[in-house]
């Protein structure tokens, strides 16, 4: 927050951040850049449906318990609306292949602070940057973890001393526009499989907003292997292709597995409605015992 001149020198920071050349940096640098014409390619359940789907499904779900339903009926829309409490992070970004569980994903419910806020009273688009570097910085620990043999060599990609991963670009896309009060969870996937001689991938990045169980933005990261001794780009280790190509594995299970759940979900939802208000003979409980 903060009054005009702020805002003004808050806008020429990022343009001047725009205009820097494309000149690798460390990993926990930021080149700030966002566009709405470059889509994320998802190829889960949920790619082609509407971000809200599953408020959506709330929506329905309570229409069907509003209009009446029988005990059999309303036992199951129970379980529904437990099942997308329970686990709405898997059936929204597992499905498109994320990995959602605590050792895989960046962060986890970060509140938003009041501060993050700019004059027009939403999270500042820069701020959603930043939220993918810790993220991105959070799930590249989590990989060292899940790899003992190697912990050292993976801390080293962290500094500049020996082999580092460099973030070469990013691209954001907004999705709408975030407040305080919330917390957001970040999660980033694999592209592609990487392969032996490969010496730069790209993450997906999704921040979802708790509050509104969607989406608040997408991020697309360049990410280069990077030689600091000799001053040029290097091919992936083996041990960073072992465990990629492990992730990748994961992230397709993932997607598959939360992809067929959202599919049956949204098939339990529309035997709902055909049992309720959406059939011939349907009759609204106005208060009557529907058992």
């Amino acid at each position: 927050m903060g009054g005009g001149n702020g805002l003004a020198l808050r806008r020429a920071a990022c343009g001047l951040e725009l205009a820097v050349s494309s000149q690798c940096r460390s990993l926990t640098s930021r080149r700030w850049r966002s566009t709405d014409a470059q889509e994320s390619s998802q190829k889960g359940a949920t790619a082609s449906m509407n971000p809200r789907w599953l408020s959506d499904v709330k929506q329905r779900t309570g229409k069907c318990i509003t209009f009446g339903m029988k005990t059999p009926q309303t036992e199951q829309a129970g379980q529904i609306l437990a099942e997308i409490a329970r686990d709405w992070r898997e059936l929204v970004a597992g499905s498109e292949g994320f990995l959602t569980g605590p050792s895989r994903r960046g962060m986890h419910r970060q509140e938003v602070v009041w501060g993050e806020m700019d004059s027009m009273g939403h999270v500042n688009n820069v701020i959603y940057n930043r939220y993918a570097e810790s993220g991105r910085i959070g799930w590249a620990q989590k990989l060292a973890m899940l790899d003992p043999a190697n912990k050292t060599a993976w801390k080293e990609l962290f500094g500049p001393t020996g082999d580092g991963l460099i973030l070469r670009a990013i691209t954001t896309e907004f999705k709408f526009p975030m407040t305080w009060p919330d917390r957001i969870s970040v999660y980033h996937k694999l592209r592609a499989e990487p392969t032996s001689g490969t010496d730069s991938f790209i993450l997906d990045v999704l921040i979802m907003s708790e509050r509104h169980q969607r989406p608040a933005a997408r991020c697309i990261e360049d990410i280069v292997v990077y030689d600091y001794r000799i001053g040029k780009k290097t091919p992936l280790k083996p041990f960073m292709i072992d465990v990629f190509r492990d992730t990748w594995r994961l992230q397709e299970d993932a997607k598959r597995t939360n992809s067929e759940r959202v599919v049956q979900l949204l098939g339990r939802v529309r035997e709902l409605e055909q049992n309720s208000w959406d059939r011939q003979d349907a009759v609204e409980d106005l208060g009557r015992d529907s058992k």
